[in-house]
């Protein structure tokens, strides 16, 4: 196979990352967060244009280079957004910087008095084929140790986003007063406010999960999307509409543009009896998002931003998205078993 051009690490000039901006970020950011919230920003922006350029410039998809903290393989653009994140975050009022890149956490600066967890670039297998990928970010206020900062609760958080690179570029931002959607203006590189106010509608038709696991899921997620799937004719007397990106951001995206739910829950699998995605740096500021939009997130049971992790990379079931269709799931699983194991005859408790 031919080799594509070598790959930089570096992300770019640091003027290009200075003067992407938010534009007015007085409105919805507190003053203190607003320095973190640039920089972030500017390597967003930085990024965006690098990947919206991949294959001219360099094979971004191309080339594993090894594996991350958790033993998932990295491609080289993961590890060129970690390096990007590190380096504009050093300096600023972060102190601990966890990194699902990493294997540890960073202190980037002593006297800081926050706390900073990140993805630098989720669902980085979907680069080659075109589809979104993004970051995601969960800030926390530091405490005397990197443990201190990170194993705590997913109420701690002071703020959460992420940034999808795709048709456009957007970062979705919360600070514990709604969801902002900001919009990557190609021609200024600046992020222009679109939404100050995103909410998720509290029912939706549409969900989102790997059929391809249903042999391996519990008998509650099976029979919730058994009646899904019933359409008209089940106990749920609607069709419903089934997606899978494999791509969390951009399952986050679509929900939170129109409703729905995401299930990734924890399965029969060897590895995936916790499920598979971190709650440091994918789940839990995804809960906080989607919470502040008016939406739920759970375990599959409990709201998941309730949970104290135990480890920097520690894995979770998922399941978020619009607030009746989350609280239905988790009302499967207090169903008997017998109910669960039938076929959707005898649930006619759940219509509607």
């Amino acid at each position: 196979m031919a080799q594509g051009p070598p790959i930089s690490i570096a992300i770019g000039g640091g003027a290009a990352v200075r003067d992407a901006r938010l534009e007015t970020p007085d409105t919805y950011v507190p003053a203190q967060y607003q320095d973190v919230v640039q920089r972030i920003a500017g390597v967003a922006a930085t990024l965006a244009r690098r990947i919206a350029r991949g294959g001219l410039d360099e094979a971004l998809h191309d080339d594993t280079l090894a594996a991350n903290a958790d033993g998932d393989a990295q491609k080289a653009l993961d590890v060129i957004a970690d390096v990007a994140f590190r380096a504009a975050l050093a300096g600023s009022d972060v102190r601990f910087f966890a990194s699902e890149e990493q294997d540890s956490a960073l202190e980037l600066n002593p006297a800081g008095g926050l706390a900073l967890a990140i993805d630098p670039l989720d669902g980085s297998s979907n680069i080659a084929v075109n589809v979104s990928i993004g970051s995601i970010f969960a800030i926390f206020p530091a405490g005397d140790t990197a443990e201190d900062s990170f194993l705590r609760p997913g109420r701690d958080l002071v703020g959460a986003g992420y940034v999808i690179y795709g048709p456009q570029c957007c970062l979705m931002l919360s600070f514990g007063a709604g969801v902002q959607k900001y919009l990557l203006d190609p021609d200024t590189g600046r992020f222009r406010l679109g939404d100050p106010a995103v909410t998720i509608c509290r029912k939706s038709f549409e969900f989102a999960i790997n059929a391809s696991n249903y042999r391996h899921w519990t008998r509650p997620v099976r029979a919730w999307v058994d009646d899904c799937m019933a359409g008209t004719e089940g106990p749920r007397e609607k069709n419903f509409n089934m997606r899978w990106v494999a791509s969390l951001v951009a399952e986050t995206h679509r929900i939170l543009s129109r409703g729905g739910v995401f299930l990734y829950p924890a399965d029969a699998r060897r590895g995936y009896e916790r499920g598979r995605l971190r709650y440091l740096y994918e789940c839990a500021p995804i809960a906080f998002l989607v919470e502040q939009a008016g939406g739920r997130a759970t375990d599959g049971i409990d709201p998941i931003l309730n949970h104290r992790p135990r480890s920097l990379h520690e894995r979770t079931p998922f399941i978020f998205g619009s607030a009746d269709n989350v609280a239905r799931v988790s009302a499967y699983h207090d169903l008997p078993q017998a109910e669960t194991a039938a076929l959707f005859g005898s649930r006619g408790l759940f219509r509607s």
